[in-house]
């Protein structure tokens, strides 16, 4: 059986506003590509991006992230776009795009390092601070939009295989506000009489 236990909110904190430069790049598709070596090397260090080919290409959710923030300047060709135009052009590729920002932005304004799941739906693997680079992620979060309909054995699944995986599984729940609220996930065993309850997510 599964138990979840709210852990925290989007206003449960305060915002930590990261020292990131102003980047330029271009929109290729539905990502950013980088091609400054010293933009680059900030980036990555910060957990943004993935490399390719001496580039360096940001998910839609990372450009619309320093979109919002004021730290990208984002062009297609002449063109400069803002971040109500790449909302647009990414919701044609992905139709969980606002989820999936609303959960990055959050957890990138706590001050974690994000990156892309695999494949659970809206979902990220998320470094405790200080461990990126270091170690694996150590949570998997994934998204549901409040009133969203999600079968409990779809979800028990879920829950198995990013336990197997190592990593400690965590909802976060759109509100039809946009706050986001983050349960954590509990198994019980009523046969054998026993709970086996993970560690709260530290903030």
């Amino acid at each position: 059986m599964l138990l979840s236990t709210q852990i925290w909110k989007s206003f449960d904190f305060i915002f930590i506003m990261e020292e990131t430069p102003l980047v330029e790049g271009e929109l290729i598709s539905d990502q950013t590509r980088i091609s400054n070596k010293d933009m680059i090397h900030e980036l990555e260090l910060k957990g943004y991006g993935e490399l390719e080919k001496d580039k360096l290409f940001l998910k839609f959710f990372e450009s619309l992230y320093l979109l919002y923030s004021n730290k990208l300047i984002l062009k297609k060709g002449k063109k400069k776009i803002d971040f109500d135009s790449l909302m647009n052009i990414c919701q044609k590729h992905d139709s969980e795009v606002l989820t999936k920002f609303l959960i990055y932005r959050d957890l990138r304004n706590r001050g974690y390092v994000v990156k892309d799941g695999f494949g659970f739906g809206s979902d990220f693997r998320v470094y405790e601070r200080g461990h990126f680079g270091v170690k694996g992620a150590k949570f998997l979060i994934f998204g549901l939009n409040e009133g969203q309909q999600e079968k409990m054995g779809n979800l028990q699944k879920k829950i198995e295989q990013i336990t197997k995986m190592g990593k400690e599984p965590i909802i976060a729940v759109i509100e039809r506000r946009g706050e986001v609220i983050y349960y954590k996930i509990n198994k019980m065993n009523f046969l054998d009489n026993k709970s086996s309850l993970e560690e709260s997510f530290q903030i």
